[in-house]
């Protein structure tokens, strides 16, 4: 066989070869700070804290952990919600035991949701008896 053969055989090989191989998985990490001021409506209980996320594209699991001060009493829930921009409301696509701070926990996610996260549309609040609709609350974006 030719120089120029077995040349064409491999790269054809290789083409082949990588046409066929799974796509490489992809872990996105998100971030947001939580404040009281940043609920739609705000509040002044001056509620604050983080949450970090990642999310597995390979998986479709998104895994997160966060941490939360100054709430007004106990947290009696917590969510991602989404689709949405800063500054409105959704519903929650996603709940989370935060019943004690610091928390952790991970979840199978869709593909909407999963894009949600990549445009900016998701944010996540933590709830309370005197502030139903949420405490404190954070937009998640891209590290």
């Amino acid at each position: 066989m030719s120089k120029l053969a077995r040349s064409i055989l491999f790269l054809s090989t290789l083409a082949a070869a990588a046409a066929l191989s799974p796509a490489f998985a992809e872990t996105i990490k998100y971030k947001a700070n939580l404040s009281s001021a940043d609920e739609v409506p705000p509040n002044d209980t001056g509620a604050k804290g983080t949450i970090e996320a990642t999310y597995d594209s390979d998986a479709g699991t998104l895994s997160w952990s966060g941490s939360y001060s100054g709430l007004s009493g106990p947290a009696v829930a917590a969510h991602f919600h989404g689709p949405a921009a800063a500054g409105a409301n959704a519903p929650p696509i996603v709940p989370v035991d935060a019943s004690k701070s610091p928390f952790e926990g991970s979840a199978k996610i869709t593909a909407d949701q999963a894009k949600d996260f990549a445009d900016g549309k998701v944010y996540f609040n933590v709830h309370t008896a005197k502030n139903k609709g949420g405490e404190t609350r954070g937009q998640l974006t891209k590290e």
